[in-house]
């Protein structure tokens, strides 16, 4: 009882009080008596490594060297040496017996044996990956070397670790001291812990103890020997066990071999310097140590440059070891991509990698990086984004598009790139389904309202054709306000004849989602057109959504011929499998189409030739679009229209309004006998117009202005069942001039007509009396009356030409201003 009170005050050896830090497993080795730990911070969780050294008492010279490792640990920093975090030291109870620990909690790293056997390389990305990882090493010695004037004293395997990014970094700093070749008798922390380097890796003068010839060494004689062995236990893959081993050089490859016996000479003073090894020899210029020296400078490099070493990237990291591609380059490239420093085709390399990741890691670290890209600026990244979406678009989560990458990607939607403004368009397909509908029914369909009626007919078409993709997407609201409009009057009133055709294929596509009376008084009408269209691929489609929209009919009828009332009101059934073939075409239809830029010119050749072969109806189709984009000011029906369909602003909620109004009251479509909302005439109308037809005409009684104008006859030719709808006659030119204009219309006294006509206005003003000048003037009963000032004739001196006063004319006259003497 007494020891377990007594292990939770001072805490155990998993568990220090006030340590921040949790301690984990021990790996298998550790350098000299320290024990590596994995550990994790109690704040958040993140990953350490924790190296711990235990001694009986606070003198014990391990803890005296382990002090000094501590100490140079904290003060020296170096990209290739481990990174310090936190230290500690404590009592621990080990048994009944107490122990004094020191604890240093550095960045999370692996001990380099323990990762070359998991990598597992062989061959040339063996030689690759140690070729890179000594080159980190040699830098971190020439540091401490020549930079410093330190001095490491046991470079080896057990004194290199690998980070989590496969970085090889230096540890072991027990034995670091200043080297001083000027004070003989320094005693430095080289002399008193040497004992702690095993004999095996001791060079010649250091196992000698020849301090003297040490001190007239240059500083790296020492570390240059412990390069050596380190190579060798590298390629040998063994430990170093005598110091003879080294002389086996079967293993060590060819273009390292001259390097690596300068490294081992037996002369301190003709050793080679750490800094030139990475200069000279050819065993470190390979593709994998270019291609991260070339990212670890990214910041320097031009565009011309960048765009080569990206653009060559993808065939270089197919030959690299995965491990390394997936744990060193990708966390660069997606740093650079992040940061600025890398160019567009940096992507298409960051996702080629990232395919290769499970998707976990993907989602933790490629997916924070291209969510971040969207807010961008530079439109090739966001070209680059939108052409790749579909690698990684099913990946994120429907709050992140919804909140932090549709914002971004809706600004393409209104871009002078029309390129730009496809890809945006495009890219929907792949994120409407991850948007709420609040989204989708408050700004995308205003988007693609705007997109229908853009001038680039290939767009034009790629928006019915997303419609109809992301139908299923939509409440009921949305697409009984939506759909219809977009595709009846629009998309098939499209010039374009690609677009009238995507026009008719949504609508067979989304077949199910309208109601019969829809389809018979909307949809069938308005297809039924283009089955006479001047397009051969648009009325092929016709035909087929005719007999696809008159097999629901049929099968409509039948239910209501069987008694069937609860599903007589219900949709149609959809003949088509999905939407897999309405999606295929919409993403090839600007391949086979040609650029963009070439579709303004189909379009317009289609127009013409349309114009050319039914100029009537194509006039009549586009002035009714016009017509149709207005909002609606006085309908009939707006009380019987749904609260969203008036109260929509996306551009197509006006639309069905109008389109109704437009049907309704307006021949220019030729829709009045087929519009289910058009009111049938009374039959007692009939019986009127036949009695009309069978009573004699009688005169009616004349104005007194107009007695003495005899009655017109009425013309053999007219057909007086066409009189009500016939375009009145033209007044021709060849009456005598003793007939008097008056303001009656005489020509309704033949008028078969006459008893259901409206009646003609009543004039309050009296009959104009023409001058004698104006007597053959047709126009005169109609003309406006002169001024009623009284103006004096101008004086025959004047300006005037005779002493004739001028005849008043109406409207503001041109006087003649020009001298009579000049003449």
């Amino acid at each position: 009882m007494f020891k377990f009170l007594k292990e939770v005050v001072a805490g155990s050896g998993s568990a220090l009080k006030d340590f921040p830090y949790t301690i984990g497993e021990p790996y298998a080795s550790a350098w000299g008596s320290w024990t590596h730990h994995r550990g994790t911070s109690k704040d958040d969780g993140s990953p350490v490594s924790i190296f711990s050294l235990s001694g009986s008492n606070p003198q014990d010279r391990h803890l005296v060297a382990g002090r000094n490792g501590v100490k140079r640990l904290r003060t020296v920093r170096h990209p290739n040496i481990l990174s310090f975090l936190h230290s500690t030291e404590a009592e621990v109870p080990d048994g009944p017996a107490m122990k004094q620990t020191i604890y240093i909690v550095t960045e999370p790293v692996t001990p380099l044996s323990e990762k070359l056997k998991e990598l597992n390389l062989g061959g040339t990305q063996r030689d690759e990956y140690f070729a890179w990882g000594l080159h980190q090493i040699s830098k971190a010695v020439s540091f401490l070397n020549n930079d410093c004037k330190l001095v490491h004293g046991n470079v080896c395997l057990a004194s290199v670790v690998v980070t989590q990014t496969l970085d090889w970094k230096l540890h072991a700093f027990d034995v670091l001291s200043e080297f001083d070749a000027n004070n003989e008798t320094s005693n430095s922390p080289m002399l008193q812990f040497e004992w702690l380097v095993g004999t095996q890796y001791k060079s010649m003068e250091l196992a000698k103890s020849d301090w003297v010839s040490i001190r007239k060494s240059p500083p790296w004689a020492i570390d240059s020997w412990g390069l050596g062995c380190l190579i060798y236990e590298l390629f040998c893959g063994a430990k170093l066990t005598r110091t003879e081993d080294l002389r086996n050089t079967a293993s060590i490859p060819k273009s390292l071999l001259p390097d690596y016996q300068r490294l081992l000479s037996s002369t301190p003073s003709r050793r080679l310097n750490p800094s030139k090894l990475i200069d000279n020899s050819e065993f470190f210029q390979n593709k994998l140590v270019e291609t991260i020296q070339f990212m670890e400078v990214l910041n320097l490099k031009d565009s011309v440059e960048k765009d080569s070493f990206f653009r060559k990237l993808p065939n270089i990291a197919e030959q690299l070891p995965r491990e390394i591609v997936l744990k060193k380059l990708l966390p660069v490239l997606a740093s650079a991509l992040e940061f600025g420093s890398a160019a567009a085709p940096a992507l298409v390399v960051l996702l080629k990698m990232g395919s290769w990741l499970p998707a976990d890691q993907f989602s933790a670290k490629v997916l924070p990086t291209i969510v971040k890209l969207f807010a961008s600026n530079d439109r090739a990244i966001r070209v680059s984004l939108l052409q790749h979406i579909d690698q990684f678009g099913e990946s994120l989560a429907d709050q992140t598009v919804d909140e932090q990458v549709f914002p971004h990607v809706a600004t393409g939607f209104s871009d002078t790139s029309a390129f730009l403004r496809e890809l945006t368009l495009k890219s929907m397909l792949v994120l409407a389904p991850k948007l709420s509908q609040r989204t989708i029914s408050g700004s995308l369909l205003k988007y693609l309202s705007k997109l229908q009626v853009d001038e680039e007919p290939a767009i034009r078409t790629n928006t019915t054709i997303l419609l109809g993709n992301i139908a299923n997407h939509m409440n009921d609201g949305t697409r009984k306000r939506v759909l219809i409009n977009a595709f009846t009057v629009r998309a098939l009133r499209d010039t374009f004849p690609p677009a009238r055709a995507a026009g008719i294929m949504a609508l067979s596509v989304t077949s199910s989602y309208y109601e019969m009376t829809e389809i018979a008084t909307r949809i069938l009408p308005n297809i039924v057109v283009l089955t006479f269209d001047p397009d051969s691929d648009v009325r092929t489609k016709a035909f087929q959504a005719t007999d696809q929209f008159l097999q629901i009919a049929k099968q409509h009828h039948e239910k209501l011929n069987m008694g069937d009332n609860s599903t007589a009101e219900g949709t149609g059934i959809q003949l088509r499998p999905g939407n897999a073939g309405l999606l295929g075409w919409a993403m090839s239809s600007l391949t086979q189409k040609g650029k963009s830029s070439d579709h303004g010119l189909v379009s317009s050749a289609n127009a013409s030739n349309s114009q050319v072969s039914a100029s009537s109806r194509v006039t009549s189709d586009n002035q009714s679009a016009t017509i149709a984009y207005a909002p609606s000011t006085s309908s009939s029906l707006d009380q019987t229209a749904p609260a969203s369909a008036r109260s929509s602003v996306d551009g197509w909620g006006e639309i069905e309004n109008d389109n109704i109004n437009e049907e309704n009251g307006s021949d220019k479509e030729g829709w009045d006998d087929v519009d289910p909302f058009d009111e049938k005439p009374p039959p007692s109308l009939l019986s009127n117009i036949q009695a009309a037809q069978k009573r004699p005409v009688v005169q009616p009684k004349q104005p007194a202005s107009s007695r003495s104008n005899p009655p017109k006859a009425p013309k053999p030719e007219e057909d007086p069942l066409w009189g009500a709808i016939a375009a009145p006659a033209p007044k021709s030119a060849s009456k005598s001039a003793d007939i008097k204009p008056s303001t009656s219309q005489n020509d309704d006294d033949d008028d078969l007509w006459g008893s259901i006509a409206a009646p003609p206005p009543k004039s309050a003003g009296k009959p104009l009396k023409p001058a004698a000048s104006n007597s053959d003037d047709l126009w005169g009963a109609i003309a406006a009356p002169p001024p009623s000032t009284k103006a004096r004739p101008l004086a025959s001196s004047g300006r005037g030409r005779g002493t004739k006063p001028a005849q008043p004319k109406l409207g503001a006259q041109r006087i003649g201003r020009t001298s009579s003497t000049g003449m």
